[in-house]
Order: structure tokens, then C-alpha cells, then sequence
């Protein structure tokens, strides 16, 4: 029974040092955790999936997934709780051999003392001892726990302030050809340079928060139509294209604002495990057809944005910046199932779908409603 009891105890001392190794690697060390963490949250994303495979329009699946990641924040805290409980119940049963402890009792005495209830506690100074200890890791967890929440969010109401601004000058969902097309209406083009000059600090701010923090990847918008992993290729996209039409006119924050860009996304790829091309050729072929290209550059033609370059060079300068990006893009808009939007990929979840951005109407003094930059049909740029 004596070397039953030995076994039970050092069960209960791995128990409690894995748990307290998951909880550091999470909460402290700033970078990616792995091993217990993730899988307890990837459960959680995997049945909200599931779920949303009952709703029909995108509104919905939407909304079930806002759902997913704080419930699996929350699991993941109690998962602490829980296996520090079985580790000191473990423990506290295997050193009471003398006494004669029962398991109810060592589970009785381990919450009381984790969670410094009191009701409960050993005969023994050895009993004791482990009590103090449980009752110090029970406050230590809580004060992390409520420190962890905070910080996350902090970086999630800066990630989606930029998302949220972006919306007048790009649309809803946002998307690259868009926010040259505002800009050039409203004689603002010079405006750009700053546009590209915060998302590069946008980039690395998301890049270094994004990958200690993965949680923060799945928090979706608090907009439908909206996300950061589309926002992000909306603007990286709008600097290929200038850059590609007019590069003497294109300002230099457009070059490092694509290299920022697909820095943070390949970061976040590493931290996502999905694989990429670290140094793809500027002549692989990207995805994005040439037709959906050709119709952006005619519509930008069209409005008189300043292009120097001929389509076809166009489009090869664009295929080089994009290439850099598109692969990765793609694989952590389904990853994370963002929403449907133009050139940002397939979604697993919403086949079929793409969502338009929202334009606002133009409303004149005589009464009449005109989009304001004349909305195409769908599927069209203009």
C-alpha cells in the first residue's frame, strides 16, 4: 500500500509541475505556447466549428464563432484549476499513509486549501506544509489569471481600432483596390503615406502581440464584416498596387508597409504551424486572377489615379509584390475563418461566399441617392 501511495504521489507531483509549466509558458514567457494549452483551446475551437455548420447565412456563423475563443479562454483557466486540484489531492493522499487519509478527504482538504476556504486542512506538519503551498498556488493562479485578461484585451481594443478606421477608406469588408479608388475621389492620394506608415507599426505591434498571445488571433471583430487578417491584405494590396502602376509616385512607406506586412504574417504563420515559401520567385504564379487585376486597373484609370506603367507590366510588378504574401494570407483568413471578402482566398466555412464591401450614398440636395463612387455590379470593382 506504502509503494502505492509513493506512486500516487509522484502522479500528483508531475500533475502539478506540468500544469504549473503550462501556465508560465503561457502567461509569462512572452512567445507561443504549446502542449496542454493548445489542445484544450483547439477542442473548444473544433466543437464551435462544428456548430456553426448549423447556421445557414454567414450573420450567424459569425456570430457563433465571436462565441468561440472566450469560451475556451475560460476553459482553459479552469483546466489549471482542476489539474492543480488533482495534483494536490494526489499528493496530499500519498503522504497520508500514517494517518490513514481517504481520496474524498485529500480532494476536501486540496480545494479548501487552493482555493483558501479553510474548512478543511491536515493533521500533520508534512499535510500542513502542502496545504500553505496549495494555498499560495491558488492565489498565484488567480492574480495571473486576472492580469492575463487585461492584457490580452488591451492588445485587441489596438488591433481593432485600426480595423474599425479603415472602414471609411476601404469599406466593410475591407479590400486593397478600394482604398486607392477613396482616396483618388477625394483628391487625397498624399494622405496614403501615413495611411501606410501606421499599419507598418499596426504590423509590428500585431506580429509581436499576435505570437505570445494566439488567443488574440481568433478574437474576431466586434463587426461581422470586419477582420484584422483582411484589413491587413486590403491595405498590403493597395500598397502592391501603387507601387505597380506608378512607382515613382508611390511613396516609399508603401515598400516597407509590404515588408512589415508579410513579416507579421509569416510570424503568425510560424506561431499557426502552416507551412510557406520564406523567399518565393516574383515569377510563381499567385492565385488572384489577372482578369480581377485588369478590372481594378481600368476602374483607377478610369477616376484619373496616377499610373504610369501598362497593364500587362502592371500586373507583373503586382504578381512579384503579392507573391510574397498571397499563400500565407490565404491559409490564416481560413485558418481562422475570416470573413468572405475579395482577393483574400477560399473559406472552408463560407464556400461560395464573397462579401462585398459596404459603399456609402451620395446623397444630393435634389433628392437623389448615388453611390458615391458608382458601385459596379457584383463582382466588379467599380
Amino acid at each position: 500500500m506504502i509503494a502505492v501511495r509513493d506512486l500516487v504521489l509522484a502522479g500528483g507531483l508531475l500533475v502539478l509541475l506540468v500544469d504549473a509549466a503550462n501556465v508560465i509558458r503561457v502567461l509569462i514567457v512572452p512567445r507561443a505556447a504549446s502542449g496542454l494549452s493548445t489542445i484544450t483551446m483547439r477542442g473548444v475551437r473544433i466543437c464551435f466549428r462544428r456548430i456553426t455548420h448549423l447556421a445557414k447565412e454567414y450573420q450567424t456563423k459569425d456570430r457563433i464563432l465571436a462565441l468561440s475563443e472566450p469560451v475556451a479562454l475560460v476553459v482553459l483557466l479552469v483546466t489549471w484549476l482542476v489539474l492543480a486540484v488533482v495534483g494536490f489531492s494526489l499528493v496530499l493522499w500519498g503522504i497520508g499513509a500514517d494517518s490513514h487519509v481517504t481520496v474524498t478527504q485529500a480532494f476536501t482538504e486540496a480545494g479548501s486549501s487552493l482555493f483558501t476556504l479553510g474548512f478543511a486542512h491536515g493533521d500533520h506538519n508534512t499535510s500542513q506544509i502542502v496545504d500553505f503551498i496549495a494555498a499560495g498556488t491558488g492565489m498565484v493562479l488567480v492574480a495571473l489569471q486576472i492580469a492575463y485578461l487585461p492584457t490580452i484585451y488591451a492588445a485587441y481594443n489596438r488591433r481593432e481600432t485600426f480595423v474599425t478606421l479603415l472602414e471609411s477608406r476601404a469599406g466593410s469588408p475591407a479590400w486593397g483596390p478600394e482604398i486607392l479608388i477613396r482616396h483618388q475621389l477625394v483628391d487625397q492620394i498624399a494622405n496614403l503615406t501615413s495611411l501606410y506608415a501606421d499599419w507598418e507599426r499596426w504590423g509590428a505591434d500585431v506580429a509581436e502581440s499576435h505570437t505570445s498571445y494566439a488567443s488574440l488571433l481568433y478574437l474576431r471583430s466586434p463587426r461581422a464584416q470586419n477582420s484584422w487578417v483582411v484589413s491587413l491584405v486590403a491595405v498590403m494590396d493597395a500598397a502592391a498596387i501603387a507601387l505597380a502602376v506608378d512607382p515613382d509616385g508611390a511613396p516609399f512607406e508603401a515598400r516597407v508597409c509590404l515588408r512589415m506586412g508579410f513579416t507579421c504574417l509569416r510570424d503568425i504563420a510560424t506561431v499557426l504551424r502552416i507551412p510557406f515559401d520564406p523567399d518565393p520567385h516574383s515569377d510563381h504564379p499567385i492565385d488572384l486572377d489577372q482578369a480581377e487585376f485588369a478590372a481594378a486597373y481600368e476602374r483607377l484609370a478610369e477616376i484619373g489615379y496616377p499610373i504610369t506603367r501598362p497593364a500587362n507590366d502592371a500586373w507583373d510588378h503586382f504578381r512579384g509584390w503579392r507573391v510574397n504574401y498571397e499563400q500565407v494570407a490565404y491559409a490564416i483568413a481560413s485558418t481562422l475563418d475570416a470573413p468572405p471578402a475579395r482577393w483574400t482566398g477560399p473559406r472552408r466555412l463560407f464556400p461560395g461566399e464573397s462579401l462585398e464591401p459596404s459603399r456609402p450614398v451620395d446623397r444630393q440636395p435634389d433628392g437623389s441617392t448615388t453611390p458615391s463612387w458608382r458601385r459596379g455590379t457584383p463582382g466588379t470593382p467599380g
